[in-house]
C-alpha cells in the first residue's frame, strides 16, 4: 500500500479540516511521557518488590499486594478516564492527573505502614490510570494524518522502553540511592509531562450540552474489571479456583462486567460505543494487542526469572542485559512508522509476529544453565524489532476502522486489552513455567536413585568440593547433598523457561494466522483525497 492510500484509508476519522492549536509535537510529547510513566511505575514497583517489602517490614503475602494495589486503581479508573476525557477534555484531565501523581509520589515513600502505602499506592495508580486511555485518542484528535503513524510508533516504544529499562533503574536506585527513588523518580517526570500539557495542548472548548454521567456503568465497568485484574494478579499466589478470595473476585468481577453491557446495550446514554467496540475488526485486534503484551511480559519476567533463580544474578545485572533490548527501540519506532506509511499495517504485523516467534524458538533450541546475559542478546534484539512492528501494526490497523467520536473509546478498550491481556498473560507464563518446573523436577528425580552408582560418584564428587571448606566428613555429605539438589533445581527451571518460550512461540504463530486472515483497512471517500495529500 502506498503512502497515499494508508491516509486515504484512515479518512474515515476525520470530519474535516482539522485545527491545529498549541505545539502539536510538544503536546504528543506530554501524551506519550504519560504512558512512559504509568508503564515504569509499576514495573519498578515489581522488580523493588522485596525492596519495598523489606523497609515496612512486610511479609511476602501481605506485601503482594503492593503492585497489586496500583494496577488494580488502573482498571478502575479506565472508563472514568474516558468519560473526563470527553467531556472535560484531555487537557485537563491529564493535568489534574498529572499533579496529583506527582504529589503522591512525593509523599510514598514516608509511608509508616503497609496500610498507608497500600491506600497511597491505590492512589497514585488512580491518578495514573489516566494517562493511557486518553494518549490514542489525543495523537487522533491532535495531530496531523500525517505524523499519527510516527505517534502509534512511539506509543508502542514507550510500552516496550519503559519495560525492558525498569530492572536496570531499580537496581541502580538500591545500590547508589535508595529504594525511595523508585517512587521520586516519578516526579520530575511529572513535573514534565504537566508543562509540555500546558505549553503544546490548547484548552479544551466548552461543552455547554454534556451528557449525562452513566454512574452504574462507571462503576460496574470498572469495578469488574478491578475485581477481575486482582484476582488474576493473587490467583497464582493463592493457587487459584482453590482459594475463595481468587473465586470470589473473578465471580464477582464477571458479573460486574456482563452487567455492564447488557446496562450499554439498553441505556439511551452510554458510556461506551459498543457498536465501536465489539464491531469487526476491533475485538480482534483487542485479542491482539492483548496477546502481543503477553510476549513484551515474558521477556521481561523469563529472562529475569531464569538469570536470577538460575544464575543468581542481582537486580543491576539483569537490567543490563534488559537495556540492551530496549536500546534498539529508539531507531525502530522511526522504521516501523516509516513502513506503516508507506505498506499495508498488517504486512507490519506479521512481519513482527515471525520475528517474535523465531526469538522464542531461538532461546528454546539454545538455552543452558551457563547462558548469561549476552546468549540472549540475538535473540532478543531480533523480539524487539519483532514487538515493535508487531504492536506499530496491529494499532494502526485498528485506527483506520475509526471515527472521529470514537477514538477514545478505542482508547479505553486498549487500556483495558494492555493492562488485562498482560495480566492473563503473564499469570498464565508464571503458572506454565512453574508447573513444568515442578514437572521436570519430577522426571529428573525419578532419575536419582540412592544407592545408584552414578548417584554416589556425583555425590562424592560434591562431598570433595564441600569438603574443602569443612573437616567434618559428615558436613561434607550434607554440602554434597545440597549441591546435587541445586543442581536439580537449576535444569527443572531452565526446562520450565525452555518450555514456556516454546509456547509462546506456538501463540506467536496463531496470532500470525489471525493478522493475515482479516481484509485489507477501508478506503476513504474521495472528498478527503485533497487533505491527505496535502498533509503528506
Amino acid at each position: 500500500m502506498t503512502d497515499h492510500a494508508v491516509q486515504r484509508a484512515a479518512a474515515p476519522i476525520v470530519a474535516g479540516p482539522p485545527q491545529f492549536l498549541g505545539i502539536p509535537w510538544l503536546g504528543l510529547t506530554a501524551v506519550l511521557m504519560g504512558t512512559f510513566i504509568s508503564t515504569l511505575n509499576g514495573r519498578l514497583s515489581n522488580f523493588g518488590l522485596a525492596d519495598i517489602r523489606g523497609a515496612l517490614h512486610a511479609g511476602f503475602d501481605e506485601g503482594a499486594w503492593i503492585t497489586t494495589a496500583q494496577t488494580t486503581a488502573q482498571m478502575l479508573v479506565a472508563p472514568l478516564a474516558v468519560w473526563v476525557g470527553g467531556v472535560f477534555g484531555p487537557r485537563r484531565a491529564l493535568l489534574a492527573a498529572a499533579a496529583s501523581f506527582a504529589v503522591i509520589s512525593l509523599i510514598i515513600p514516608f509511608s509508616v505502614d503497609l496500610p498507608m502505602l497500600l491506600i497511597l499506592q491505590f492512589a497514585g495508580g488512580l491518578a495514573s490510570g489516566f494517562f493511557i486511555p486518553l494518549t490514542l485518542g489525543f495523537i487522533l484528535q491532535n495531530s496531523p494524518p500525517k505524523y499519527w503513524a510516527y505517534g502509534i510508533a512511539l506509543y508502542a516504544l514507550n510500552l516496550e522502553l519503559s519495560l525492558n529499562i525498569s530492572a536496570s533503574l531499580e537496581g541502580w536506585y538500591v545500590e547508589h540511592l535508595s529504594w525511595r527513588w523508585i517512587f521520586w523518580q516519578n516526579i520530575p517526570l511529572a513535573v514534565i509531562m504537566g508543562l509540555c500539557l500546558h505549553f503544546g495542548v490548547a484548552r479544551d472548548a466548552a461543552k455547554p450540552n454534556r451528557p449525562p454521567a452513566d454512574v452504574f456503568g462507571l462503576l460496574s465497568a470498572g469495578l469488574g474489571l478491578a475485581l477481575i485484574y486482582a484476582g488474576l494478579d493473587q490467583g497464582n499466589r493463592l493457587d487459584w479456583l482453590n482459594s475463595g478470595l481468587v473465586t470470589a473476585l473473578l465471580g464477582a468481577g464477571g458479573v460486574l462486567v456482563a452487567g455492564f453491557f447488557v446496562h450499554e446495550a439498553r441505556t439511551a446514554h452510554p458510556l461506551i460505543n459498543l457498536k465501536a467496540a465489539l464491531g469487526p475488526p476491533i475485538p480482534r485486534l483487542l485479542l491482539l494487542i492483548g496477546f502481543l503484551r503477553l510476549t513484551i511480559l515474558a521477556t521481561a519476567f523469563l529472562i529475569p526469572l531464569y538469570l536470577q533463580s538460575v544464575r543468581a544474578f542481582r537486580a543491576l545485572q539483569v537490567g543490563q542485559t534488559l537495556v540492551w533490548i530496549a536500546a534498539p527501540q529508539l531507531l525502530l519506532c522511526f522504521l516501523a512508522a516509516l513502513m506503516l506509511r508507506r505498506m499495508d499495517p498488517r504486512i507490519v504485523a506479521c512481519m513482527g509476529f515471525i520475528f517474535i516467534s523465531l526469538a522464542c524458538l531461538m532461546v528454546a533450541h539454545g538455552l543452558t544453565p551457563v547462558w548469561g546475559s549476552d546468549q540472549f542478546l540475538p535473540s532478543q534484539l531480533l523480539q524487539a524489532v519483532g514487538q515493535s512492528f508487531a504492536l506499530s501494526g496491529v494499532l494502526f490497523f485498528g485506527i483506520l476502522h475509526l471515527r472521529p467520536q470514537d477514538a477514545l473509546t478505542f482508547g479505553a478498550a486498549v487500556q483495558t486489552a494492555r493492562l488485562m491481556g498482560g495480566e492473563i498473560g503473564l499469570a498464565f507464563i508464571t503458572t506454565f513455567t512453574r508447573m513444568r518446573s515442578q514437572t521436570a523436577s519430577n522426571f529428573i528425580g525419578q532419575h536419582i536413585q540412592s544407592g545408584d552408582g552414578r548417584v554416589l560418584q556425583r555425590l562424592h564428587a560434591y562431598a570433595a568440593v564441600g569438603g574443602r571448606a569443612s573437616s567434618d566428613p559428615a558436613a561434607a555429605a550434607a554440602r554434597g547433598g545440597a549441591i546435587l539438589s541445586a543442581v536439580v533445581r537449576t535444569m527443572a527451571s531452565t526446562q520450565g523457561v525452555i518450555d514456556a518460550f516454546v509456547i509462546i512461540g506456538a501463540l506467536t504463530a496463531v496470532a500470525l494466522l489471525l493478522a493475515v486472515s482479516h481484509r485489507a483497512a477501508p478506503i476513504g471517500p474521495a472528498s478527503h483525497r485533497p487533505l491527505f495529500e496535502e498533509a503528506s
